[in-house]
């Protein structure tokens, strides 16, 4: 995981980096610690653990086309650098779609090919 740096505030009437003292953090409620320690697991999804790596990424392969096609008509809506982020969103998503495909075609080359039918070469 990457690590996120936070850069200090400045005061704009100082022009000086502000400061928080580790004892001024706000502390969790004791309500809140209770119920963190209650969910071990806070994910309402999970997969099988019996599906094997071509569902997977068949099923990643198609939710990514779907995330690809609502990011690019979404992005049609916006203007500006709105538009501008979509866009980038969009043209992750297609990326990340090839990358699994990729890795899906690696584990079994001959997948998409149909039973008794020559490949098509060009």
């Amino acid at each position: 995981m990457k690590k996120i740096i936070r850069l200090p505030l400045k005061n704009p009437a100082t022009s000086q980096p502000e400061t928080l003292d580790p004892t001024q953090r706000p502390k969790a409620t004791e309500h809140a610690v209770s119920a963190r320690q209650r969910t071990p697991n806070r994910n309402i999804f999970s997969v099988r653990p019996d599906v094997d790596t071509l569902t997977l990424l068949a099923h990643a392969s198609e939710t990514l086309a779907s995330l690809n096609v609502m990011t690019l008509d979404f992005a049609n809506r916006l203007e500006g650098p709105q538009r501008s982020v979509a866009l980038a969103l969009q043209q992750l998503t297609m990326l990340t779609e090839l990358l699994v495909n990729r890795a899906k075609d690696n584990l079994d080359p001959n997948a998409s090919v149909a039973v008794g039918e020559p490949p098509v070469l060009h």
